[in-house]
């Protein structure tokens, strides 16, 4: 009896962990199932099928309790990450910085860096080239988040 026991076990763990680790069907599905499925069997051949029938029904019952018990929202929060992102994107307004107006780089732009123009740190691009802090550009277009800049002749 104790075998079956541990077979039932083993195979509602496999099933749980299939449910919410390994979505899709894997081997702990499969194999929580062949281990319940053989505790079952082995309940049915080793005692006969009155106590088979009371072995299966258990056995139904406990799954549906264990699904029960792991589909509630407190079982999973206590395993969550409760982590919150406290970042934002700077947006660029067309109102502060148009096309044609000039400034310099903060960081180096290896094609992406920082400039300052009109005031404003912003993320700019230079296409195609490199260029170091403290060079003079120009803003050839603005987008939402960023700038796309050209050095200054």
């Amino acid at each position: 009896m104790t075998v079956i026991i541990l077979l039932i076990i083993a195979g509602l763990i496999l099933l749980i962990l299939e449910f919410f680790v390994f979505p899709g069907i894997t081997v702990a599905g499969i194999g929580g199932l062949v281990l319940v499925g053989t505790a079952v069997f082995i309940g049915y051949d080793t005692y006969g099928s009155p106590t088979g029938n009371i072995i299966l029904a258990l056995t139904l019952f406990a799954m549906l309790v264990v699904l029960g018990m792991a589909l509630r929202a407190n079982t999973w929060n206590k395993l969550m990450l409760k982590t919150t992102l406290s970042g934002k994107i700077e947006t660029v307004s067309e109102e502060t910085i148009k096309p044609g107006d000039k400034g310099i780089t903060i960081s180096r732009l290896n094609p992406i860096g920082k400039a300052l123009i009109n005031n404003f740190d912003v993320e700019a691009h230079c296409p195609g080239s490199f260029v170091d802090p403290g060079t003079k550009i120009e803003v050839v277009k603005v987008f939402k988040t960023y700038v796309i800049v050209k050095p200054e002749n």
